[in-house]
């Protein structure tokens, strides 16, 4: 990098940074903060449900697999994404977005209170909130990668650069913030994106090499079978269903998305424009790895460094500033939504639990309450970011798709499912031993199992088997032990339906009692 990609690098932080200030202007509750107060059009909603999906990780533990084993990394990423957030957007999306305009909730958890009970609502919570943790943390650590690569600084320095930047805007905007950064990093990843494109075509035409001739080439032999090496049918499929829980509010801050549209059809619009997005955009985005081992030889054995590598080769100075801009944008996009999310759950759902003092925060001290959570889960997640090559995690790629693809199904399955009508019998009990038996689950699979298994247990089933586990019994244990009470019906023809003719649901208010929760936000 010279002065002219500083200036492009520091400029982008500086137009972030005054994105978060103006958008301190709109937000005045907690509402605002969190669902923007149910005023965002919809195509700013599926542009940053789009842009909040993935991260840098994509330019390093994918660019790896990418340069490995060639187009598997898109069908076996991507274009489950895009089919799982093309089914959900009928299947979730409207409901989700009921939650709030129907039972005037600020975070996607705050209605389990009353669909199940509080303890289902908090054991999900907390579960929810640390695995967030991890997840930002691999990110972090994979933009930091990147920053090393190009600027020679250390990975802590990285994390504590793009962090702070990060904490700085969605800290004072909140998710208005966040979704004017992300429609502007959408702009710059399209710039760059399609920069990166064209300099690798041309590179290979300079080699005499054509667009399609390059498959035939002895470096990618192979790299052109669909489904090649631990990404196999069974992962695809896995994956795919995974996704459609993930990508659809499982991981809860896309479910932010859907709750800030204006109305249930327009959250299903914002989710269909996110899907096309993730189906055509990340094959420009890939191209270019595809082609990676034609033009560097990368370093590191997983080969996530042969992205960076190549851009340092191939782009000038001034362009090279923007690609690496859209690297933070990837990153920032994803940690702000996340760090967004999970204040709304904290403040939302486990502080009034916590401490009777925060179920009578005014406005003004609720507000206050969701910007210093978000710092705080910042500040952890760039902790853990640390660590994230240590031999508990073990590298970037093991984390998200192993950690996260894995532990998200036994947290997704009780709030996503619990939505839906053909779901109303399984009460608490079905959810809370779903959850528990799906981390057990986890935890057998990815150790002591993995380590008695010649070879281990393929990474199919390791981030599989949980889900499974958790959405059988959450199935079975609702049709042997139905809790269908009227109350918990009530909450789910609330959010299935737009009509006014629903009985209301009530609010249990009796000390001791398992229901009693934060009060429902303005």
């Amino acid at each position: 990098m010279n002065s002219l990609d500083w200036a492009v690098l520091i400029g982008y932080f500086g137009v972030m940074v005054a994105i978060g200030v103006w958008s301190h202007k709109r937000v005045d509750n907690v509402s605002d903060f969190f669902t923007a107060g149910g005023k965002m059009p919809w195509w700013l909603s599926g542009i940053s449900h789009h842009m909040s999906g993935y991260s840098a990780v994509m330019f390093t533990g994918y660019a790896g697999i990418a340069y490995t084993y060639g187009v598997t990394s898109f069908v076996t990423w991507s274009f489950p994404i895009a089919l799982g957030i093309a089914i959900g957007s009928k299947l979730f999306a409207p409901r989700i977005n009921r939650l709030r305009s129907r039972l005037h909730v600020a975070s996607p958890l705050e209605y389990l209170k009353n669909r199940y009970n509080l303890r289902t609502q908090q054991a999900l919570a907390w579960s929810g909130m640390l695995l967030k943790i991890v997840d930002v943390g691999a990110k972090w650590a994979a933009i930091a990668t990147l920053l090393s690569v190009f600027t020679g600084v250390s990975l802590n320095q990285g994390i504590l650069i793009t962090g702070a930047i990060t904490a700085v805007y969605c800290t004072i905007g909140g998710l208005w913030a966040d979704a004017l950064t992300e429609l502007g990093q959408f702009v710059i990843q399209l710039l760059a994106g399609v920069s990166m494109f064209v300099a690798v075509v041309l590179k290979l035409n300079d080699k005499h090499i054509g667009f399609f001739d390059a498959w035939n080439q002895p470096a990618l032999h192979g790299h052109g079978k669909p489904l090649v090496g631990p990404y196999s049918t069974v992962f695809l499929l896995a994956f795919l269903f995974i996704k459609l829980f993930e990508y659809n509010g499982g991981m809860l801050n896309q479910a932010q998305r859907y709750m800030a549209t204006g109305s249930a059809y327009e959250a299903e619009r914002g989710a269909r424009l996110s899907a096309a997005l993730w189906l055509i955009w990340p094959v420009v985005l890939f191209f270019p790895m595809w082609m990676s081992p034609l033009l560097v030889h990368a370093q590191k054995p997983d080969g996530s460094d042969s992205y960076g590598l190549m851009t340092e080769q191939l782009l000038p100075h001034g362009l090279l500033g923007l690609v690496i801009v859209g690297f933070f944008s990837h990153t920032m996009a994803m940690c702000s939504s996340d760090a967004n999310a999970i204040a709304a759950v904290f403040t939302r759902d486990v502080a009034p639990v916590l401490s009777q003092r925060a179920r009578a925060w005014s406005e003004r001290t609720g507000l206050i309450a969701a910007r210093v959570t978000t710092v705080v889960f910042l500040g952890l997640s760039m902790a853990v970011a640390t660590q994230v090559n240590s031999p508990a995690f073990k590298d970037i790629i093991t984390v998200v798709i192993k950690w996260v693809a894995g532990l998200m199904g036994p947290i997704a399955i009780p709030m996503m499912l619990g939505l839906l009508r053909p779901f109303r019998r399984s009460g608490p009990t079905a959810a809370l031993t779903s959850w528990a038996a799906g981390l057990l689950a986890f935890w057998l699979v990815n150790y002591p199992i993995n380590w008695n298994v010649s070879g281990g247990v393929p990474l199919q089933y390791q981030v599989s088997v949980p889900l499974a586990v958790s959405l059988v019994l959450y199935i079975a244990i609702g049709y042997v032990k139905p809790e269908d009470t009227p109350e918990r019906l009530a909450v789910i023809e609330k959010v299935n339906s737009d009509g006014g003719g629903v009985a209301a649901v009530p609010v249990p208010a009796v000390a001791g009692d398992d229901v009693i929760g934060a009060p429902a936000a303005d």
